[in-house]
């Protein structure tokens, strides 16, 4: 590691990075993967029936750690989740490197550009609440919805909450008032009827138990406040069509999927009245770039990554960047069919990517 001239050491480099893991990982792959999953189910985590079917197998096709991957979809209530599901120490070894190490300063610089996305999040409560008192982002990782969502309502207060260390990161750089670390759950007891808005923006499908995230929410919601959800659709067309090179499955990390009906029936359960669902809004048009990418991506040798055996060899570099090149028409016609073909007509086509439920607390 050089000096930067400050005085101090430099951050190492992603290949020295990469190089320090190599052991890591591969003192966690010596016994094989099967200890980062639980037993199979023989009935639907939702409803309980026995009716399961295969929907989808695939890989991780965006870290490329080994392991295999199955949803399973229930016959009965339609709800779509990871089976076997993962361990807690699968839930660790998968997330590894995903939100942070390696991977957190290309996903912080991708959650920060989204400002705009952000906004639209936080207008969606206007037509029910104009100016809530206090705000708890739940799952909000280095917080920057709060800090865009200040902009819409000015006078709240927005606390956020995660189990990483992203909720202590957000509160020290000033995003949320006060930063919760620990499951919703865990917490919802010390935080019981503190707040006038919960949200939880791309959250439940992470949790491997998204009913209590629910009953949290419900705990920790005043009486007249309000619960934000969005979560991606699994009735989505896109879902159908592009197969495991829709973005959303994102396996291993997504562990539920759940048909917005399920969620308006359990809401409706624990004491709250569904005054929106919202299916167009929310699309966030990436879903033809995604495929492609992760198509590419698949295809092209593998990068410098510390769960590999060793590093790419010059010829493996070469093909990989020649392989990428030779996509960019198609990520370019892609983005120009999301953005501009797809998105107007996204919500009637039944192609919105996710939905979006405001729900009142009885």
């Amino acid at each position: 590691m050089s000096n930067d001239g400050t005085g101090e050491p430099a951050s190492p480099s992603r290949a020295e990075q990469v190089a320090a893991l190599r052991p890591v990982y591969r003192a966690d792959l010596a016994d094989g993967v099967d200890r980062f999953f639980e037993p199979r189910r023989d009935t639907c985590p939702w409803c309980g029936s026995p009716r399961l079917e295969t929907r989808l197998r695939t890989k991780d096709l965006l870290q490329h750690k080994p392991g295999r991957f199955v949803l399973d979809r229930c016959g009965e209530c339609r709800h779509t989740f990871q089976n076997p599901r993962l361990s807690e120490a699968g839930l660790e070894f998968y997330y590894r490197d995903f939100y942070d190490g390696l991977g957190e300063k290309q996903l912080g610089n991708a959650f920060a550009g989204r400002t705009k996305m952000y906004v639209r999040r936080a207008e969606s409560l206007l037509p029910f609440a104009s100016a809530p008192k206090n705000w708890l982002d739940v799952g909000t990782g280095h917080g920057h919805f709060c800090a865009a969502a200040r902009t819409v309502h000015p006078g709240t207060a927005f606390d956020g909450l995660d189990f990483t260390d992203g909720a202590e990161l957000a509160e020290r750089a000033g995003r949320v008032e006060r930063g919760y670390r620990g499951g919703f759950p865990d917490l919802a007891e010390k935080l019981a009827g503190h707040y006038d808005v919960v949200s939880m923006f791309h959250y439940l499908e992470h949790n491997p138990e998204p009913v209590r995230e629910l009953e949290a929410a419900h705990r920790a919601i005043r009486p007249g406040g309000h619960l934000l959800i969005e979560v991606p659709d699994p009735d989505s067309r896109y879902a159908r069509l592009l197969g495991r090179w829709w973005l959303p499955w994102l396996q291993p990390q997504h562990l539920h999927f759940v048909p917005v009906e399920n969620v308006r029936r359990k809401l409706t359960d624990l004491g709250f009245t569904v005054v929106a669902e919202q299916h167009a809004e929310p699309h966030d048009p990436v879903d033809l770039l995604a495929a492609v990418w992760l198509a590419l991506d698949t295809a092209a040798p593998r990068d410098d990554l510390p769960w590999l055996p060793a590093p790419p060899t010059a010829l493996g570099r070469t093909l990989r960047a020649a392989t990428l090149i030779a996509g960019i028409p198609a990520l370019v016609l892609a983005t120009l069919l999301d953005r501009f073909a797809v998105r107007p007509v996204a919500g009637p086509l039944g192609l919105s990517n996710a939905y979006r439920l405001v729900a009142r607390r009885d």
